[in-house]
């Protein structure tokens, strides 16, 4: 059993592992091809750690890209494709900055109603394509896509100045007004500046998902269900439900993916609010293997590629050699995945044969005694 689990967590490490050298690996390639150092990028990204500024910009990445990523993992331990974290994420962020600023709370209450909200607008985003799923069998792929278009759409309505939207005087972007000060989450202050303080929040929900997912009958029922839904079925889990509850809370997750950065920083939704997380967390949630370790170390990664190199063209290079090398890990995971798990079953029938073979020649011996 030790040996068997011994292997199980070499074949598990190899595939991110793997991933990344052939990422890095194939950057260097397209480096040379332009006739440029296939090195020093990497030096300069690296040379940035040492100012604490950017280590703190990167923790705070970390944490909005941890919360994204686990929201897509939910839905992968259910055998779901919850393409539409992005839109779920925006969506949720710019209706609870809405209602953070239309009010005014004592401070945690403030905090706790804009983070609920959240959630809430979140979930019941993501529940659209849940319902659309258990109900008519509309692919939750096709469904969270579309969705995300209409989510980009309505937000853009949604802010305009004639609806919920301010235009700040002297300013071309649009706002959904300042969350009072009661409404901000404290966060850590460091040499380099603040570590937002919903951040940890953000890795405590981490634990959560390990606990929920690995010791609640919850959790088992869920990846049960993601296995083979037919088989739960037979066992007594209502397979539609998990479904839409998987997609509910993977939803919810999504919804929080802003708050770091708007209770930390910006207290305010405006067209200038980052897109793309959900996406993001999506490699990362493939590199991480859907563990909640794997997923703080590949979203730490994906942060250190983004923040790190926007000092890259100070020195020559491109930035985008980031947004480059990003792009080759999700075409290295799958593909050395896929690697590592034929060679797992490989390595598993060859076992087999070997147990079998031995058996055989202790049952000829004691035949033969």
């Amino acid at each position: 059993m030790k040996k068997f689990q011994k292997d199980r967590l070499i074949l598990g490490l190899a595939g991110p592992a793997l991933a990344l050298v052939v990422a890095f690996l194939l950057t260097s390639v397209v480096l040379l091809v332009s006739d440029r150092d296939p090195i020093e990028p990497y030096r300069i990204m690296f040379q940035s750690l040492e100012f604490t500024d950017i280590q703190v910009l990167i923790l705070n990445q970390t944490g909005t890209y941890y919360l994204a990523a686990l929201a897509v993992a939910i839905g992968f331990r259910m055998n779901l494709f919850n393409i539409g974290v992005d839109g779920q994420y925006r969506l949720a962020v710019m209706l609870a900055a809405v209602v953070g600023a239309a009010v005014e709370l004592p401070g945690p209450l403030h905090v706790l109603m804009i983070v609920v909200v959240a959630m809430l607008v979140g979930a019941l985003w993501a529940g659209i394509a849940g319902v659309l799923k258990t109900t008519r069998g509309v692919s939750e792929v096709v469904s969270t896509i579309m969705l995300n278009a209409i989510a980009t759409s309505l937000i853009a309505w949604l802010i305009l100045p004639a609806n919920l939207g301010v235009q700040p005087p002297g300013s071309n972007d649009l706002t959904t007004g300042e969350i009072a000060e009661s409404g901000w989450m404290p966060g850590l202050d460091v040499d380099g500046g603040t570590i937002y303080g919903f951040t940890f929040v953000a890795f405590a929900l981490g634990v959560v998902y390990w606990f929920v997912l690995s010791r609640t009958r919850f959790g088992f029922d869920l990846r049960a269900t993601g296995a083979s839904g037919s088989a739960a079925q037979a066992s007594g889990v209502d397979a539609k439900r998990m479904v839409l509850t998987a997609m509910l809370i993977s939803g919810a997750v999504a919804g929080l993916a802003g708050m770091p950065m708007l209770l930390g920083q910006t207290h305010t939704y405006s067209l200038s609010f980052p897109v793309g997380v959900g996406f993001t967390g999506i490699t990362i949630a493939l590199l991480g293997r859907n563990s909640p370790v794997g997923i703080f170390f590949a979203a730490l990664l994906i942060a250190f590629l983004d923040k790190a190199s926007a000092s890259l063209d100070q020195y020559g290079f491109e930035k985008e050699i980031a947004m480059i090398m990003q792009g080759l890990i999700v075409i290295s995971v799958v593909v050395a995945y896929e690697l590592v798990r034929q060679y797992g079953l490989r390595r598993q029938q060859q076992k087999v044969g070997e147990e079998l073979a031995a058996q055989a020649r202790l049952k000829k011996e004691d035949v033969a005694a």
